[in-house]
C-alpha cells in the first residue's frame, strides 16, 4: 500500500491543474506550482530519507512520511488561498520518497524465494497506478468538485498509514544511522536549482537569467556535492557504490527512462489537446480524453512486469533492461510516424507501458543482489532521485524540443525522434554491460529464487 501513495499524488498533479487554476483564481502556469512543489519535495527528501531509513529508524520514517502527507492533504483540502493549497502539495511530495523504503521493507521481510518478485511488483505499481488513478480523480473532481478527489486521496492514505502501523516490523537491530547533513544541504540546494529552470523554464524563458543563472549554480552545487562526498566518511549516497558493477546500468536506464517516459507522454497530450492546426496536426480533444491516455500505459506495466518474469526465468534478468528500452524506442518511433488518431496514441503508450514494465519493474531488482543490506535504502533513494531527475526533464523537454525544432507536426515528430535516439543509446548500453556483467545468465539460471522475477500467480 505505501507505494500506492506515489500512485495518489501523481493522480492529484497534472489531470487537476485546470480545476486548481479555476477554484483559486490563478493562472495555469501558476496552477503548475502544485504539480512542482510536491516534486522538488520528493526529490530533496529522498536521499534523506533513504539514508535515515537504512537502520532502525526505517519503520518510524515510514510513518514519519505517511503523516506529512495525511497532513498536507488535509491542508490541501481546507486550503483558503493558493499558497497554503501549494504548501500542502508539498508536504504530500514525501510521499514519493517512501517508495524506495517501502523496497527495502520488502527485503527484509519478505522469504528469499518471493522477495524478487515483490520487489518488482512494487516498483511497478506507482506508475501504474498514477495512470488508473489520472481519469479516476478527473471525474471525482468534475462530478464533486476539487476538494472531492483530495478526499479520495486523504482517504487512501489514512487506510495506507493505518496498514503500516499495522504490518510493518519494528527494527532493533542495526547501528545507528549518521547522516551527512552538509551533503544533504549542499545536494538539496543544487536539486533545487537544476530542477526550478527545468519545471519554470517555458514561462521564465529558457534563455532568461534565471533559467540559465540557476541552472549553472545547480550544476556547481551537483559537482561540489560530487566533491564532498567521496570525501566523506559516511556520504549520504555512496557514490562508489551507486556506479559499481550491477547498479551502473539500472541507474543509467532510470535516468534515460523518466526522461523517455515523460517527453512521451507530454508529447501525446500535446497532440491530443491541440490543433488540429492548418496541415492537419492535432486531435482537438477536451482535457478528460487525456486522462484516458494513460489507462492503457498503466495495465500493459502490469502486464510487462508478469512478461519479464518468463522471460526472465528462460533467459536470465540481463536480457530485461535491453528489452524495455527497445519496446519503448517501439513506442517513439510509432508515436513520432503516426499520430494521426487516438486509438494510434493509445496503442503507442500501450507499447510504452510494456516497455515500463520491463524496466521499472527489473531496475530494483537487478539492483537488490548487488548492495549491502544496510544500504539498501540509500540506495534505492538515489536510483528514485535520478528517475525524478529523468521525469522532470523529459516532461520539459518535449514540449521545449518541439518549439526549438518549429513546432507542428514536424517538431512533434522531431522532439520524438531525438528521444528515440535516447532509448537507442540507453538500448545499446545496456547490451554492452550485460555482455560485461560478471553475474551472467547462468549465475542467474543457478540460483533463480535469489535473482529471477518470479511473480506470484
Amino acid at each position: 500500500m505505501i507505494t500506492t501513495v506515489g500512485a495518489v499524488i501523481g493522480s492529484l498533479g497534472t489531470p487537476l491543474i485546470p480545476s486548481i487554476a479555476t477554484m483559486f483564481d490563478v493562472s495555469v502556469s501558476s496552477a503548475q506550482w502544485s504539480l512542482t512543489a510536491p516534486l522538488l519535495a520528493a526529490t530533496v527528501s529522498t536521499p534523506i530519507l533513504g539514508r535515515l531509513g537504512g537502520g532502525r529508524l526505517r519503520r518510524a520514517m515510514l510513518l514519519t512520511g505517511l503523516g506529512t502527507v495525511v497532513g498536507g492533504l488535509v491542508l490541501s483540502l481546507v486550503a483558503p488561498s493558493f499558497p497554503i493549497f501549494v504548501a500542502g502539495r508539498a508536504m504530500q511530495g514525501l510521499g514519493l520518497a517512501l517508495i524506495p523504503l517501502a523496497l527495502a521493507v520488502a527485503r527484509d521481510a519478505v522469504p528469499l524465494g518471493r522477495r524478487a518478485s515483490t520487489i518488482a511488483f512494487l516498483s511497478v505499481t506507482g506508475m501504474a497506478g498514477a495512470g488508473l488513478g489520472f481519469p479516476l480523480t478527473s471525474l471525482m473532481a468534475e462530478e464533486g468538485g476539487l476538494r472531492a478527489a483530495f478526499g479520495l486521496g486523504l482517504g487512501l492514505v489514512v487506510l495506507t498509514t493505518a496498514l503500516t502501523v499495522r504490518y510493518v516490523p519494528r527494527t532493533t537491530v542495526g547501528e545507528p544511522v549518521r547522516v551527512d547533513w552538509v551533503g544533504a544541504v549542499v545536494l538539496s540546494a543544487g536539486l533545487v536549482a537544476v530542477l526550478l529552470p527545468l519545471t519554470q523554464g517555458d514561462q521564465w524563458g529558457w534563455t532568461s537569467p534565471w533559467t540559465l543563472g540557476l541552472g549553472a549554480v545547480g550544476v556547481v552545487l551537483s559537482v561540489g556535492w560530487v566533491w564532498w562526498t567521496l570525501r566523506n566518511g559516511y556520504p549520504l549516497v555512496d557514490l562508489s557504490l551507486a556506479f559499481r558493477p550491477g547498479l551502473a546500468s539500472p541507474n543509467v536506464v532510470s535516468v534515460i527512462a523518466g526522461v523517455g517516459t515523460y517527453a512521451l507522454l507530454t508529447l501525446c497530450v500535446v497532440a491530443v489537446g491541440t490543433g488540429p492546426d492548418a496541415a492537419g496536426f492535432g486531435l482537438g480533444m477536451s482535457t478528460a480524453v487525456t486522462g484516458l491516455l494513460l489507462v492503457p500505459y498503466s495495465v500493459l506495466s502490469v502486464l510487462g512486469s508478469r512478461v519479464a518474469r518468463l522471460m526472465s526465468g528462460r533467459w536470465g534478468n540481463d536480457v530485461l533492461l535491453p528489452v524495455g528500452c527497445v519496446l519503448s524506442l517501439v513506442s517513439t518511433v510509432g508515436l513520432a510516424l503516426f499520430p494521426h488518431s487516438l486509438w494510434q496514441l493509445l496503442v503507442w503508450m500501450a507499447v510504452n507501458g510494456l516497455g515500463s514494465g520491463f524496466t521499472f519493474a527489473s531496475i530494483p531488482v537487478l539492483m537488490v543482489p548487488h548492495v549491502p543490506e544496510s544500504e539498501t535504502g540509500s540506495a534505492l533513494a538515489f536510483n528514485m532521485v535520478l528517475r525524478s531527475l529523468g521525469l522532470t526533464a523529459g516532461s520539459a523537454l518535449g514540449v521545449a524540443l518541439m518549439l526549438i525544432l518549429g513546432g507542428g507536426q514536424s517538431g512533434f515528430r522531431g522532439s520524438l525522434l531525438f528521444v528515440s535516439a535516447l532509448w537507442a543509446v540507453g538500448t545499446a548500453y545496456t547490451v554492452v554491460v550485460s555482455r560485461r556483467s560478471p553475474t551472467g545468465r547462468a549465475d542467474v539460471s543457478s540460483a533463480p529464487t535469489r535473482t529471477s522475477l518470479d511473480l506470484p500467480g
